[in-house]
């Protein structure tokens, strides 16, 4: 099976494009960013609950944590939200009513009350990047572009595993994607 596909900047940009003409645009918006900004997995996306963006005094989170019982292979952790990924989810969440704070995050367009499952929100993924034009493009590809970007900026892999909660660097080494720029760059150092 192929690696997902890592997203360019004018394929971001063209994601976000189609998903302005779409319903439920901030939402899909945040959904996204998430993963391309903070290299979440799209199980955790669909997992996220208000109370865990949101303090008691209504600001936004700058790092989620997420428990064992939440993530692949259970490897808890920490997640870190820089200050444009916390704006974006201020605009989100100020923008809806909440039930409860236990209330999934990103709910359905069938009923405000209840989340994605994991397996829909993969699938939503994969049609927003068919509709977007975007080939190739994956559940995976907003992680595999936060790891790539990142490497691309000469974050180490160490701390790249840390941020996106591996426990070995040869899975992360993985994701990072070797393009001609990054070949251009790498020799202009000698």
């Amino acid at each position: 099976m192929p690696q997902a596909r890592t997203l360019t900047p004018q394929d971001i940009e063209r994601v976000l494009a189609h998903i302005q003409t779409r319903p439920n645009a901030q939402r899909n918006r945040v959904m996204f960013l998430l993963t391309v900004w903070a290299g979440f997995r799209v199980s955790e996306v669909a997992g996220l609950k208000i109370s865990d963006v949101r303090n008691a005094d209504g600001t936004i989170k700058s790092e989620i944590y997420l428990e064992a019982s939440r993530v692949k292979h259970g490897h808890a952790g920490v997640v870190y939200l820089n200050e444009r990924l916390q704006g974006e989810l201020a605009h989100y969440v100020n923008g809806k009513p909440w039930y409860s704070e236990n209330q999934s995050l990103f709910t359905t367009q069938a009923n405000p009350r209840k989340g994605f499952s994991a397996n829909t929100m993969t699938q939503h993924f994969h049609y927003l990047y068919r509709r977007a034009g975007i080939y190739g493009g994956s559940s995976h590809s907003g992680r595999r572009t936060f790891i790539t970007t990142l490497a691309n900026k000469s974050v180490s892999v160490r701390l790249l595993a840390s941020l996106v909660r591996h426990s070995n660097i040869s899975t992360t080494q993985r994701y990072i994607d070797v393009n001609d720029d990054m070949k251009r760059r790498a020799v202009e150092l000698i």
